[in-house]
């Protein structure tokens, strides 16, 4: 149909956004769940608000306005409010939604903010054995260098195929700690 594939050559959706990112053409770019449960129609309502708002991100929030996700279970809801809060509290955000893999974003984003770096993953990664994403990394630096950020409320289905991948406890603790070590390199850079 016309569409470029890259086979990544490391596992984990952060290495593949790292590898495929100099490939990119476009200003803007939109990621979205491979489990099939984000909303396909709303990417157009995500690149008008961008392109309206002048915005340097806009999160498809599955909490927005009243919208929901039917892939939460009781775990997974409130790890999401914490993660949101937590955030909100540490870097004075107003996010309902840091962990949502749906947005789009300038492209240059993604080195704006050195999201392309093993720095900031290494030491959460170690001590959790796991691989995490960008998304929660890319919510609070946008805040942490004052970028401008909106959401839309988009609803999250339940996934249309393939099992749940979620290593909660490892990779909630991964966030949590990547979090507090971004709150005190915010401090540290804004002390010099």
């Amino acid at each position: 149909m016309g569409a470029q594939v890259y086979c990544q050559k490391r596992k984990g959706i952060r290495h593949a956004y790292i590898e495929a990112w100099p490939l990119l053409t476009g200003d803007a770019v939109v990621t979205l769940s491979p489990d099939g449960n984000c909303v396909p129609e709303d990417i157009s309502k995500l690149a008008s608000s961008l392109t309206q708002s002048q915005s340097d991100m806009i999160i498809a929030s599955r909490y927005y306005g009243g919208q929901k996700s039917e892939d939460d279970d009781l775990v997974t809801g409130f790890g999401n409010w914490l993660f949101t809060k937590t955030v909100n509290t540490l870097f004075r955000g107003t996010y309902t939604d840091v962990m949502g893999i749906f947005r789009i974003y300038r492209r240059d984003l993604f080195y704006e903010l050195g999201l392309e770096q093993e720095s900031p993953y290494r030491l959460p990664e170690l001590l959790f054995h796991t691989t995490i994403g960008v998304e929660p990394l890319l919510s609070v630096r946008a805040l942490s260098y004052g970028k401008k950020v909106s959401e839309i409320g988009s609803p999250e289905p339940p996934r249309l195929g393939g099992e749940r991948k979620l290593q909660i406890f490892r990779w909630g603790g991964a966030y949590y700690l990547q979090f507090w070590m971004e709150f005190f390199r915010m401090l540290k850079r804004k002390a010099l």
